[in-house]
């Protein structure tokens, strides 16, 4: 079987083409809405990465790429609430601690929704949440500066660093509830519909049983880094929706390009050792995020004055795509992104 024929890229289509995209301007807009959230819900996709026997697909990584091709050229602020259900089911996939067993079925099967608030530890040593024990579970203090899905998340993997300098990731409710205050939605350049805010945490407690992963934070930073060193699929989601919006003699070369890149990105993606080719993946990473900028603003010129309109298609691609250049960022990508653009001859 193809990809492109497999049943959940097909369904990734089909909402995309039926729902997501026609839309994507007014979501833009007014927000993600619920019923967004219950289409991708019944769809499956949540389940992506999921064990067979937990209710998931245990999909091929070429389909689960394909499926957040789809999905963020269609409306990336959509994609972008639902991709953080992924790092919570393979989190869950790869636990034997008690909450596998209570969490991983619902997620699996869309029954539950789940957000995600850890890339706060990516800026070690500074530690904005950190984590303490205390005879009724573990107690969680600081400032979670993004959270995105507030109002469409049923629970959450939090993490924090605790006294030991261990990573510490549980689940908690996606909700207001003593030790959690939450900020008003943030007013972003792109994807405010996203419903991202920040959370207090003043002491919220988690129960021990609710305890996905903990290790020494080097050991998870060790298998952390690699991760934000590759190409983001969605970026070549992006770029794709904005070839479909320029004229096909200026749209082919740089098609063409697009299909070199993405290419050479996955098949480095897949290597099987992800601590090698640092270089040639930060690299990739850039030309990607170069040509996603190209054929954004080529959408631009495409469209005109009209592209000037809040509402126009091509404008909103340009705006979700800056909103990439910085998702997932490390001091590692951005200090590589910042060479490469200042090294490039104008």
């Amino acid at each position: 079987m193809t990809v492109t024929a497999h049943p959940l890229v097909t369904r990734a289509r089909e909402l995309a083409d039926g729902l997501l995209s026609p839309a994507a301007e007014r979501v833009d807009q007014d927000g993600v809405p619920a019923s967004h959230i219950e289409a991708i819900k019944h769809s499956g996709l949540l389940g992506l990465n999921a064990p067979v026997e937990y209710g998931g697909s245990a999909a091929p990584v070429a389909v689960v790429r394909e499926t957040a091709e789809i999905l963020a050229g269609a409306c990336c602020s959509t994609w972008f609430v639902q991709t953080q259900h992924h790092t919570p089911v393979t989190t869950l996939t790869a636990t034997g601690l008690p909450v596998r067993e209570r969490l991983l079925g619902p997620l699996a099967r869309g029954e539950l929704l789940s957000g995600v608030a850890y890339a706060h530890l990516r800026s070690y040593p500074r530690l904005p949440v950190r984590v303490r024990r205390q005879a009724d579970g573990w107690h969680f203090r600081g400032t979670v500066p993004w959270y995105t899905g507030w109002g469409l998340n049923d629970v959450m993997l939090l993490a924090g660093v605790t006294e030991d300098d261990e990573a510490l990731f549980a689940f908690t409710e996606a909700r207001k509830q003593p030790g959690l205050a939450v900020s008003e939605p943030m007013r972003l350049a792109a994807l405010t519909a996203s419903r991202t805010v920040s959370l207090r945490l003043d002491g919220l407690r988690v129960p021990e049983e609710a305890v996905a992963l903990r290790l020494p934070f080097g050991d998870w930073a060790a298998t952390d880094r690699p991760k934000t060193r590759n190409a983001n699929p969605a970026v070549f989601g992006i770029t794709s929706a904005a070839l479909e919006l320029v004229e096909e003699e200026y749209a082919a070369p740089l098609r063409l390009r697009l299909e070199g890149i993405r290419h050479r990105a996955y098949t480095l993606a897949d290597h099987p050792v992800p601590h090698e080719h640092t270089e040639e993946r930060l690299a990739l990473r850039e030309e990607a995020f170069t040509l996603m900028r190209t054929t954004t603003t080529a959408a631009v010129v495409s469209g005109g004055g009209r592209a000037m309109s809040v509402g126009n298609r091509a404008q909103r691609l340009a705006r979700e795509g800056l909103s990439l250049l910085v998702q997932g960022q490390t001091g590692e990508s951005r200090t590589a992104h910042l060479q490469r653009l200042a090294e490039r001859p104008r």
